[in-house]
């Protein structure tokens, strides 16, 4: 994965009705922890990595990379959304175009923050890179990705087998101003 390119970075904090999309900062480190070592978080993700090697490993500002924005409720993180471009996706529509990933801490699923957030994400992406399009990749028997994915706009362009399991494709386009 590579960084999004011609997006300056890192942009100005992203203001939503309840969230703020910014920049890590060191106080987000055990959140990160926390995230990347949760089963729930990583049923379909490959499962979770061991704490231990997280508490070894991640840096003190951890995913400070052009395309990751921590998601803020209220001061403290709750999820990540990932932006950024695949040049060598395993699926050929997919390769070369800006991805979008997310984690969110279980204890704030079911609240909407995760289609606030992407919406957000996708918004600063579409005035930053006018008419780029993304692409999102999820596990079919992820429901709520499913669901979040639609919420978005994405379409789906494929099914396919990976990882041991059916896994959907589908892309954004921004939509075009009406001349």
């Amino acid at each position: 994965m590579e960084d999004l390119g011609l997006a300056a970075w890192p942009p100005e904090p992203i203001r939503t009705e309840r969230l703020v999309l910014r920049e890590s900062e060191a106080r987000d480190r055990a959140a990160f922890i926390e995230l990347l070592a949760s089963p729930e978080v990583h049923t379909y993700l490959g499962g979770p990595r061991p704490r231990d090697e997280l508490e070894r490993e991640t840096p003190e500002v951890p995913e400070r990379w052009p395309g990751s924005f921590v998601v803020d409720l209220d001061g403290a993180m709750i999820g990540q959304i990932l932006l950024r471009r695949a040049p060598e996706h395993r699926r050929p529509a997919a390769a070369g175009k800006a991805d979008l990933g997310y984690l969110f801490l279980p204890r704030a699923w079911g609240f909407g923050y995760a289609a606030e957030a992407c919406a957000a994400a996708l918004g600063w992406l579409a005035g930053a890179l006018p008419g780029e399009p993304v692409v999102l990749a999820t596990q079919t028997a992820n429901v709520g990705s499913m669901r979040l994915a639609a919420k978005l706009g994405f379409t789906e362009v494929e099914r396919f087998e990976a990882w041991g399991a059916e896994q959907w494709l589908g892309m954004w386009s921004p939509v075009a101003p009406s001349s």
